[in-house]
């Protein structure tokens, strides 16, 4: 089991900046790769950011050059430094953590996603 713990959410003008983080524990071992995901009132949950085991980063076209994710290993903890925000980046914000590996000779892959209990980030303009 991994437990995910997100904060850093509030409330922000139009222009500003926010950094989440995202403590993970419990067989963090077993994590491929950690993201940040968010969902507004009304809309389905998509995917904002994440980062891999070894560093490679993969945005949503919407952030890229303003969102930066970064892992501290040291301290099992995820950042989604958030500048430039704009009210559209109001949402729910969650930290997932994601394992995929082989289970068997056949190939058969085994999958599951951890989640985080979520952080608000509300986007004033």
């Amino acid at each position: 089991q991994v437990q995910l713990v997100e904060s850093g959410g509030g409330l922000v003008q139009a222009g500003g900046s926010l950094r989440l983080s995202c403590a993970a524990s419990g067989n963090i071992f077993s994590i491929n790769a950690m993201g940040w995901y968010r969902q507004a009132p009304g809309e389905q949950r998509e995917l904002v950011a994440s980062i891999t085991t070894g560093g490679s980063t993969n945005y949503a076209g919407s952030v890229e050059g303003r969102f930066t994710i970064s892992r501290d290993n040291a301290k099992n903890t995820v950042y989604l430094q958030m500048n430039s925000l704009k009210p559209e980046a109001t949402a729910v914000y969650y930290c997932n953590g994601h394992t995929r590996r082989v289970v068997n000779i056949e190939g058969a892959i085994y999958e599951y996603d951890y989640w985080g209990q979520g952080t608000q980030v509300t986007v004033s303009s």
